[in-house]
């Protein structure tokens, strides 16, 4: 069986929800192959120190469009991104690329807690 491969992507005022939602379910995330974007994944290694996050560039910085890349190579298998829906957000075009990448290209996308929770559980089987 294929290792699925999970991206992990959260604004400034999600990242601490995206670090304890890991927590919560990292014996499921454990089997996974990691990407995040810089700052998300270094929130979520302070966390979960025994998972293995490769860490891309912060998301103004192009990580965003770093997995959009990934999502069209056939590279990312779900996308959780945790969207800050009350806040503007200065690179909110490249966060709109990448949302419609994981439309375009089928892949499971959760952009709050409930849904990922949904999305583990449905990997379990």
């Amino acid at each position: 069986m294929k290792q699925l491969t999970l991206a992990l992507v959260a604004h400034d005022a999600k990242k601490d929800d995206m670090a304890d939602f890991v927590a919560m379910y990292e014996n499921d995330i454990r089997p996974f192959t990691l990407f995040a974007t810089g700052t998300t994944g270094g929130r979520v290694m302070e966390r979960c120190p025994s998972l293995s996050v490769t860490r891309l560039k912060s998301g103004p910085l192009g990580g965003d469009q770093q997995i959009g890349a990934m999502i069209a190579e056939g590279r990312i298998d779900a996308l959780f991104f945790f969207v800050d829906p009350l806040s503007p957000h200065p690179h909110d075009v490249d966060v709109k690329a990448l949302m419609r990448l994981a439309l375009v290209y089928n892949i499971p996308m959760a952009l709050n807690p409930a849904t990922a929770e949904r999305l583990i559980e449905s990997f379990r089987d």
